[in-house]
């Protein structure tokens, strides 16, 4: 654990008793404070209690004397509108941060002089591909005999770690929910993945929700920064770092696009990633068959991956060798089983049209399983992945709606097993059950974890 540093003597108000505020609240009081904790939700409360922490309703005189409340990722501060504890700390003056500020004013100590080699800590966030380029950044470190750790929006909270070693480095990934109210956020590294329409109400529209991701390069100051400049607000932000071409703290990412110019870049271009400086290109990697790594998205991924991983001085031949033995992660384009020539491929995680689009376009002849809890925007935007669709298969409460609006063949199927069953009854040999919902879980799964979970105890069960 982390013990938070700062607030020794100090009454700190901590919202939200899930995962994140739980170990914040434990930080805390390892650092001192006084500790007080509240969640709407009464079993939340309860686990709070069990775990010896007192609970006060901060709107009924629980923010008297206190110095600091500490929210968790997803209560809202300002849009759409700010939880009513969040608005009368802000009426009262009181200071509001999370535990990712926290874990940056903290993780630094005294010991730290006593290293050979300063710790660091690498940030990844953008729209998609955030938690596999964090796990992948995690396991090449690891291939190359680096001591590290991965938390945040991934595995564990980020107070939750251990102290850090001489030489070790830290791997973030991190939401716009995490970064957009951080009051501390300064990485060694920092990666920008891409940036597509999500949560669009929390940040209240596009501008906002690049703002948020933003702050964790405009606040602190990245010695480097690995930015996908796919999109005009990677374009935006790398130019705006940079102070001259050829500046060698930016490393661009781009895809399906041949390098230009002479600054740093990483490229994936028809199943190759490249690597140029000063336009001259120093390395070359086949991805084609890393089955981990399916598709254009994930080479965009890995060439993210493979930027921190060169800023960290590792050798091409060393990245390599990583990329070829990554597992990938449960729920993003992953292989669940091959039934008489029928693939059924996992990827419960494409919550969005962009994340989905991109997991179309990583296959041929699909079956798309698709539907759930749409978001803003509905599903136009879904691109070329289309074409490789032969028919889709719509579940979720409102699947009827959904699939009248899909461009391609579909099927009302509601249900998870009824899409399952329907799409392996329909499909030939060469053929991909698909599940990327294109939506979030919500209306029929409490997590996309467990959607993701039916489908391939679904699939497994096929005879």
């Amino acid at each position: 654990m982390i013990p938070v540093q700062g607030t020794s003597g100090q009454t700190v108000m901590v919202l939200g008793m899930g995962r994140s505020g739980l170990v914040a609240a434990k930080a805390l009081q390892a650092g001192g404070a006084d500790v007080r904790c509240w969640d709407d939700g009464h079993a939340a409360r309860a686990r709070a209690k069990k775990a010896g922490l007192d609970c006060l309703d901060p709107l009924k005189n629980g923010l008297n004397d206190v110095s600091l409340v500490v929210t968790s990722p997803g209560i809202p501060h300002m849009y759409p509108k700010p939880h009513p504890a969040i608005a009368e700390a802000l009426r009262k003056g009181i200071p509001v941060d999370n535990d990712i500020g926290l874990f940056f004013r903290s993780f630094a100590t005294r010991d730290w002089d006593t290293f050979d080699v300063a710790p660091k800590i690498i940030a990844v966030t953008g729209s998609n591909g955030k938690s596999t380029t964090s796990a992948l950044i995690y396991h090449l470190l690891t291939i190359a005999g680096r001591r590290c750790q991965l938390a945040g929006n991934i595995g564990r909270g980020v107070l939750d770690l251990e102290p850090a070693a001489s030489g070790e480095v830290i791997v973030l990934e991190l939401s716009s929910f995490q970064t957009e109210l951080a009051r501390s956020l300064t990485p060694d590294i920092a990666v920008f993945t891409n940036l597509s329409p999500d949560h669009l109400d929390r940040h209240a529209g596009y501008g906002g929700y690049f703002a948020a991701k933003r702050r964790l390069f405009s606040e602190g100051g990245p010695d480097h920064a690995v930015i996908g400049v796919d999109e005009p607000e990677g374009l935006y932000l790398a130019a705006q770092l940079a102070d001259r071409v050829t500046d060698d703290r930016i490393i661009r990412v781009i895809s399906n696009q041949k390098p230009s110019g002479n600054s740093w870049q990483v490229a994936a271009r028809k199943g190759f990633l490249s690597e140029s400086r000063k336009g001259r290109q120093v390395a070359s990697i086949d991805l084609r068959h890393i089955e981990s790594l399916p598709g254009p998205h994930n080479h965009q991924n890995a060439c993210a991956a493979y930027g921190v991983l060169r800023a960290l001085h590792v050798a091409p031949r060393v990245i390599e060798a990583g990329l070829r033995s990554f597992n990938g992660l449960p729920h993003r384009s992953q292989f669940v089983r091959d039934v008489k020539g029928i693939k059924f491929v996992n990827d419960s995680k494409a919550t969005n049209v962009d994340a989905a689009s991109k997991a179309l376009a990583a296959f041929g002849n699909i079956r798309w399983i698709c539907g759930g809890l749409q978001k803003e925007g509905g599903i136009s935007g879904l691109g070329d992945g289309l074409a490789n669709v032969i028919k889709a298969y719509a579940i979720g409460r409102e699947a009827k709606a959904f699939a009248m609006h899909l461009e391609v063949e579909s099927e009302v199927c509601t249900t998870m097993s009824k899409a399952v069953a329907q799409a392996y009854a329909q499909s030939a040999p060469g053929d991909v059950v698909l599940l990327a919902p294109a939506t979030a879980s919500f209306d029929q799964y409490d997590s996309f974890e467990a959607r993701g979970e039916d489908f391939m105890a679904i699939v497994n069960n096929l005879s």
